[in-house]
């Protein structure tokens, strides 16, 4: 058995037609079956994935429950199980372009420089039209567009990959599994449940240049991004900046990356632009600096007890949007 990539999908409880439509696209993909597993991951649904999801249809398909909840134990648990030269994460809303598997592989072979790699995601918005004001904010849904690839050996935001989508080459992921295995308080980023903790995807990333490799996003690889259009809404979009922002400083530390620490006069330019701000753009600098300050009095928690697994997550878990 020649596998070369494995296939991901992480999921908890998903919406049927959107996961039917995954893998819809995965059986239409152009890469060889015989080339590629498929492990779907079943992160703790109410109704096992195994009794309702045929997987018969793939040679090489396994059913894996992951009964800890929360989307970093499930990739993590992902990235331990496969047996292919790349990982990908699809999630159980991203429906890949037919030859995504294929444009996978051929990046990996023409730039054995990259440990991490990705692509563009369009939105397809359910049940509802986007209001115009939102679109700035796309990128943090993980809608990703680039119209040339890219690449580096540094952290920026320009060839950082997103979760939806990314590839992994095995020793990225090995050197991932070591460090969660070396600090569990790792697992403490990510989506769980309703709280909307991240980056845990960006950690993996960053694993690549720990390893020496690089960052990459290729116009190539599209998909597209299935989502309810509530996502779109201010109370969402206000709870996903603080989760983002939170997490991200989170991270930093971890990563023993140095924390920005404001003087006070950016802190008075920054009160007084916020003065002639509109009240929504008002309301999201109050979500950032809010979550600013739960992650500055988290990390002091986290110096004082390095062994303490959850702290990264009950302090955000109680904050009122």
């Amino acid at each position: 058995m020649n596998i070369v990539i494995s296939v991901v999908i992480c999921s908890h409880n998903p919406q049927p037609t959107y996961l039917d439509r995954v893998l819809e696209a995965l059986k239409s993909q152009t890469l060889p079956r015989t080339q590629w597993e498929l492990l779907l991951v079943d992160n703790a649904s109410q109704q096992p994935l195994a009794d309702s999801i045929d997987l018969s249809w793939h040679p090489h398909a396994r059913h894996i429950l992951e009964p800890q909840l929360g989307v970093v134990f499930a990739r993590f648990r992902g990235l331990k199980e496969s047996q292919g030269a790349t990982s990908i994460f699809v999630d159980d809303d991203n429906v890949l372009n037919p030859d995504y598997l294929y444009h996978a592989l051929k990046i990996s072979e023409n730039h054995p420089h990259l440990g991490a790699w990705g692509g563009q995601s369009t939105a397809e918005f359910q049940g509802g039209i986007p209001q115009e004001w939102t679109r700035p904010m796309w990128p943090l849904l993980a809608i990703a567009q680039c119209d040339q690839d890219v690449w580096s050996n540094l952290d920026l935001a320009e060839t950082m990959p997103v979760g939806a989508g990314m590839c992994i080459r095995k020793p990225v992921a090995q050197k991932y599994i070591d460090l969660v295995q070396s600090d569990p308080r790792r697992l403490s980023l990510g989506r769980c449940g309703d709280l909307l903790l991240s980056c845990e995807d960006f950690d993996i990333a960053l694993a690549a240049l720990d390893v020496g490799l690089g960052l990459g996003r290729f116009s190539g690889l599209k998909l597209v991004h299935i989502m309810p259009i509530e996502r779109l809404s201010e109370r969402y979009l206000l709870k996903l900046v603080k989760g983002i922002v939170y997490s991200r400083a989170i991270m930093d530390f971890l990563r023993n990356r140095p924390q920005n620490q404001l003087s006070w006069r950016t802190k008075v330019r920054y009160f007084l632009s916020s003065l002639l701000m509109i009240p929504r753009d008002r309301r999201f600098l109050k979500a950032t600096k809010q979550a600013q300050h739960l992650a500055a009095k988290q990390i002091q928690k986290m110096q004082i007890d390095p062994d303490d697994s959850t702290l990264a997550l009950p302090v955000y878990q109680h904050v009122k949007i």
